[in-house]
């Protein structure tokens, strides 16, 4: 519990524009497995690290796992729950959905045909977890080069040409 909240009705601020199913994409994340005892905490430190250089925040819902120690793996971009058995996640985030404001604002991540569909019929953006995962997991864009000046030697050419004109024109 936090803030006095069963943890199936957790609500996300509604700048949130993420709501994922956290099993579903550790499944299709290359380099997690559902059968490692740390893959939750893996993919919340990839998802911390994702949201920090998109600068959004997000809400990853897990099935069954440390109802009481998720608070702990939260942050200030990251909510992070698990379903109170015998729930689901699934389940979790249908809810999520159907109690949204402004469902238009989230966008599900999952592979789950079932959420999927909940998910636009809500009027909400779905990703599919391998896309997502790939994205997650790209290095960040590199900016675009910044344009250099003139080389020392073209500085100097160009002093050359002002000083030839301004002594053409005095003449």
């Amino acid at each position: 519990m936090r803030s006095g909240l069963p943890t199936s009705d957790f609500r996300p601020p509604p700048t949130m524009p993420f709501l994922i199913d956290g099993h579903n994409l550790i499944g299709q994340t290359p380099g997690l497995r559902l059968d490692d005892p740390d893959d939750e905490q893996k993919l919340i430190e990839l998802l911390r690290s994702y949201l920090a250089r998109v600068q959004k925040k997000g809400a990853v819902i897990f099935d069954r796992g440390l109802v009481g120690g998720a608070a702990k793996w939260s942050s200030a971009a990251l909510e992070v729950r698990f379903a109170p058995a015998p729930r689901t996640a699934d389940e979790v985030i249908l809810e999520r959905l159907r109690r949204e404001r402004n469902p238009r604002g989230l966008t599900v991540v999952t592979s789950d045909h079932n959420v999927a569909n909940a998910a636009r019929q809500a009027g909400a953006s779905v990703k599919d977890s391998a896309a997502f995962a790939r994205e997650m997991l790209a290095p960040p864009s590199t900016p675009k080069r910044k344009e250099t000046g003139l080389s020392a030697a073209e500085v100097e050419a160009w002093e050359q040409e002002f000083k030839k004109r301004s002594t053409d024109e005095t003449d």
